[in-house]
């Protein structure tokens, strides 16, 4: 027995849980969890469906064509561990928290490979057996160092970028290689503070709390759709120094969260929002 889940984004109408799960009858599929949604104000239907059974994916995709309507989009896509290609300049913590859960099952990914524009984080994948490359941006443009990226990371077939504090910004023609397939962790909570040095100007600003955001990449800086947020409270006796640390561990918790709710098919992407099944 397989299992897969099912994604259903289409226009609002009645009937079309119905409808749903009666082509997942008619194909003797068992529903293991179905979860729905109705964005009421844009007229759409978001549906995710785990199914266990024997599939005929593209015959069940073209039942579901019959009875919803038009322009929908379904996926089946299966449950089977995701591959993801891990992006990183210097810093480690988000990195090392993502391999430690990956290495002890509280991740359930595949890591295929590292690649960063710095050696700094080399050690650290070694000591996980995981492949690293050393990619340089330094003495070539933009475009010539992503090129290189890509020929390292399309290598590797995978499902999805993580950029752990890749901390450069990344060309439109980069981006649309990856569609909704780069996540990234922003060091603020979304849309406040965005750019370079966000703690040093949330101290500035005299904050009362302090976040972190992760969201898919677009070609609008730090604007992509929201996957996770979350927020600690400080107060008028921190530094920006202290803030960036609290800071830190607010970013490795967050980024794993949205890993964990992307890998397993629980975020669902329209236009710039997202809808988060968990």
């Amino acid at each position: 027995m397989e299992r897969k889940v099912l994604i259903t984004n289409c226009a609002d109408a009645q009937g079309l849980i119905s409808k749903i799960t009666g082509v997942c009858f008619n194909h003797q599929l068992n529903i293991i969890k179905n979860s729905e949604f109705v964005d009421n104000a844009q007229g759409r239907f978001f549906m995710r469906t785990e199914l266990e059974g024997e599939f005929n994916g593209e015959l069940i995709i073209n039942d579901l064509e019959k009875v919803l309507p038009s322009t929908s989009d379904i996926k089946l896509v299966s449950s089977a561990k995701k591959r993801i290609v891990i992006l990183v300049t210097k810093e480690a913590h988000c990195l090392g928290d993502i391999l430690m859960k990956a290495y002890y099952g509280g991740l359930d990914v595949d890591i295929a490979a590292i690649v960063g524009n710095y050696q700094s984080l080399e050690p650290l994948a070694e000591k996980f057996d995981i492949p690293f490359h050393f990619i340089s941006h330094e003495g070539c443009s933009r475009a010539e160092h992503e090129n290189k990226m890509v020929a390292v990371i399309e290598g590797y077939e995978a499902d999805y970028l993580v950029l752990a504090k890749f901390m450069r910004i990344l060309t439109p023609e980069f981006v649309e290689r990856f569609p909704n397939r780069i996540i990234n962790i922003h060091h603020s909570f979304l849309p406040a503070f965005i750019g370079a040095s966000p703690y040093r100007q949330a101290w500035e600003r005299g904050v009362k709390i302090i976040g972190a955001t992760a969201h898919f990449v677009n070609n609008c800086l730090d604007e992509g759709p929201i996957i996770k947020q979350d927020v600690i409270h400080v107060d008028h006796s921190y530094s920006a120094d202290d803030l960036a640390k609290n800071g830190r561990d607010v970013e490795k918790s967050v980024l794993s969260k949205a890993l964990h709710l992307v890998m397993h098919e629980e975020v669902i992407v329209y236009g710039n929002k997202t809808v988060v099944f968990n």
